[in-house]
């Protein structure tokens, strides 16, 4: 695994593709994000943003959806897939931060986590990309897949390849990083047809040739 200072070319030039740390989930405040994440599991961020506006306008605040009926709520965000245990969750999660955190989404790993619907990936997103405090790296399948190639990790469990990440990322990256490699790994590098020719990053990556 390389060191930092290995890994600095290779931010860089993700950093030439990817300069800005842009969400591509559409959200105006903490909870809509955290409404579109939970949606997002097996879905497209395309499909969610094309959901949630119809969900913000029935329930514009937290405080609307915890009183939400569970059989509105999935009709609304049907086509998301596993509707009902996501209306779940919404509502659960709405109704927690509402009796438990005065109706702010917490800020720190331990809090997120209780929340329904919520597992360490949505969590970071949160702590990442909205509140700019990382707890850690957004491991999803672009990552996983990604950070093997660029020889980032060994490892194929999520949990150790967050940890292997945090080791050699600097925390400054965190939160941007893992958008990068994730907007690379949908344009550029899929998992079936990855388009090595015209990867600016080849030269990093082992399935190009790299030793």
């Amino acid at each position: 695994m390389p060191a930092k200072k290995d890994v600095l070319p290779l931010i860089r030039a993700l950093q030439k593709l990817y300069p800005k740390h842009v969400i591509p989930l559409h959200h105006a405040n903490a909870w809509e994000l955290l409404c579109a994440v939970i949606l997002s599991a097996q879905c497209t961020d395309a499909r969610v943003n094309t959901i949630t506006p119809h969900l913000f306008k029935k329930y514009p605040t937290v405080q609307d959806l915890a009183k939400a009926k569970l059989a509105d709520v999935e009709k609304i965000i049907h086509s998301a897939g596993f509707y009902h245990s996501k209306a779940l969750s919404l509502i659960e999660m709405s109704k927690r931060i509402c009796t438990v955190y005065g109706g702010e989404v917490p800020q720190t790993m331990e809090d997120l986590l209780t929340l329904r619907g919520v597992a360490r990936k949505t969590a970071n997103v949160m702590l990442g990309d909205y509140f700019k405090k990382p707890a850690g790296i957004v491991v999803d399948t672009h990552v996983k897949r990604l950070a093997y190639r660029l020889g980032l990790t060994k490892n194929t469990d999520p949990v150790k390849i967050e940890k292997d990440l945090t080791q050699v990322i600097p925390y400054k990256y965190w939160g941007w990083i893992a958008i990068a490699l994730i907007l690379h790994g949908r344009s550029v590098c899929p998992a079936r047809k990855p388009q090595c020719e015209e990867c600016t990053l080849a030269k990093f990556c082992a399935r190009c040739g790299v030793k």
